[in-house]
C-alpha cells in the first residue's frame, strides 16, 4: 500500500497510471502480506532455521564449505545415506538439478522426464543450456513416469545420428502432488541400469514424500536404485540452499568444477550448512512436512464436501489439484492467492506449507462456499 501511495504523491503519478495498474499493485500488495495457497516457496523461514543462521553468524570461518557447519551437515547426510555418498550444496533447486545432470552427462546425451517435470516446465531451459542435452518429455500418469511410457525413447544406442539416452529423471513429490511408491522407483531404476543409464530424482519436496511413505529418505532413494538426488529443503522451512547427493562417487569427477562454473559455489557456505544441521536436528524436517501434508488432507476433506469442486489428483503430500467454477477463481485469489494450473479446464493448484493453519483452511473453504452461494 505504501507503493501505491508513492505513485499518487510523487511526480511519477500522471494520467498514464491506469486503474488496471492500481489493481495490479493492490493484488501484489495483498500477495505480500496475506498467506495463501500458491506455493510452499511463499512461506517464510522456520524460526529454528533463523536461529541457526544467527548462531552461525559469529566470527570468521573458512569459506567455500571448509567450515564446521558445512562439514557437520555433510556428515549428517553421510550418516543417513552412507559414507560413500558425495554431497554438494548449491543455492536452489534448479542449480541442484543442473549440477546433478551436468555431472553425469555429455552434450550428446538425452534426459527422459515427465512433460510436467520441473526441469521441463519451470527451469527456463537451464538443464538444456548447461548440459547441452536433449530433454525427452513423456506424458505422465498422475505426474509419474512408467517404464512402459518411456520405452519408445530407449533407442538409438551407439548410433551417432541419435542423442544417447543417459538419464531418467523423476520428481518426488511429483509436480502433480503424487508420490512414487518404492516399487515404482525400483522398476524405473532397473530399466535405466539395464540400458546403462542413470536414475535422477528431483527431491524438492522429498520430506513431504518421506512423510507420505512413512519411510526414511534412504529407503526410497538409494535403496531403490536412485543414482543422483536433488535434496530440497527450501520448500519445507529453509531460507535457501539445496544438496546434490551422488550415490556413485565415480560420477563426481568433475562436479566441483561444474558447480563453480555454473555459479552455485557459495563462498559463505556455512549459512547453507547451518540450515541443514538445524533441519535435521530433532527431526525438524519431519515436523514441518508432517504439518504441511496434514493441512493438505484437511483441505481435501473440506473441499470434497462441495459438489461444485472436483479434485483431480490423489492428495499424497501437500498439494491439492481441483477444478473449480471459473467465476470464483479471481475473487478467491484476491483473498487467498493461488495459481491456475490449467486455464483451459479451470484446474487450480493449492499448496500447503509448514505454517498453514487450520483456521486458514476453514476460512478458505467458507469463502468458496460463500462465493458459490452455499453458505450454511
Amino acid at each position: 500500500m505504501v507503493l501505491i501511495f508513492y505513485f499518487f504523491t510523487s511526480n511519477l503519478f500522471n494520467a498514464e497510471i491506469t486503474k488496471n495498474l492500481i489493481n495490479q499493485l493492490i493484488i501484489k500488495y495483498r500477495m505480500q502480506i496475506k498467506k495463501g495457497f500458491a506455493s510452499d516457496n511463499n512461506s517464510g523461514v522456520h524460526p529454528a532455521i533463523l536461529k541457526s543462521l544467527e548462531a552461525a553468524n559469529h566470527g570468521h570461518v573458512v569459506g567455500y564449505g571448509n567450515d564446521f557447519y558445512t562439514q557437520k551437515a555433510i556428515g549428517i547426510f553421510k550418516e543417513r545415506f552412507g559414507e560413500e555418498t558425495e554431497v554438494f550444496f548449491v543455492f536452489n533447486g534448479t542449480g541442484a538439478n543442473v549440477l546433478g545432470l551436468s555431472s553425469a552427462t555429455h552434450s550428446f546425451n538425452s534426459v527422459i522426464c515427465a512433460e510436467t517435470a520441473h526441469i521441463q516446465e519451470d527451469e527456463c531451459g537451464a538443464p538444456e543450456k548447461f548440459t547441452g542435452c536433449k530433454l525427452l518429455p513423456v506424458e505422465p500418469v498422475n505426474g509419474k513416469l512408467t517404464p512402459e511410457a518411456i520405452q519408445h525413447h530407449l533407442k538409438g544406442f551407439n548410433f551417432e545420428h541419435h542423442s544417447q539416452p543417459r538419464v531418467i529423471s523423476i520428481s518426488q513429490v511429483t509436480e502433480m502432488g503424487t508420490v512414487y511408491q518404492p516399487h515404482e522407483i525400483i522398476a524405473l531404476a532397473d530399466l535405466a541400469h539395464k540400458n546403462n543409464m542413470l536414475l535422477h530424482m528431483d527431491g524438492a519436496r522429498i520430506a513431504n514424500a518421506a512423510i507420505a511413505l512413512n519411510m526414511d529418505f534412504k529407503a526410497f532413494t538409494k535403496d531403490c536404485g536412485v543414482d543422483i538426488l536433488s535434496f530440497g529443503g527450501t520448500k519445507n522451512g529453509m531460507m535457501m540452499g539445496e544438496a546434490v547427493l551422488f550415490f556413485n562417487p565415480g560420477l563426481t569427477t568433475n562436479t566441483k568444477y561444474i558447480r563453480k562454473q555454473s555459479m552455485q559455489l557459495y563462498s559463505k557456505m556455512r549459512y547453507v550448512g547451518a540450515q541443514f544441521v538445524a533441519y535435521f536436528e530433532n527431526d525438524l524436517w519431519k515436523e514441518t512436512a508432517t504439518h504441511a501434508n496434514k493441512m493438505a488432507k484437511l483441505l481435501e476433506l473440506e473441499v470434497a464436501k462441495i459438489p461444485e469442486i472436483k479434485i483431480t489428483q490423489p492428495v499424497n503430500a501437500n498439494g491439492v489439484f481441483a477444478i473449480v467454477p471459473r467465476k470464483i477463481i479471481e475473487p478467491l485469489q484476491e483473498r487467498f492467492f493461488f495459481y491456475i494450473w490449467n486455464d483451459m479446464t479451470s484446474e487450480v493448484r493449492w499448496m500447503t506449507s509448514f505454517d498453514t493453519t487450520e483456521t486458514e483452511i476453514f476460512e478458505f473453504v467458507d469463502l468458496i462456499k460463500e462465493l458459490l452461494g452455499n453458505e450454511q
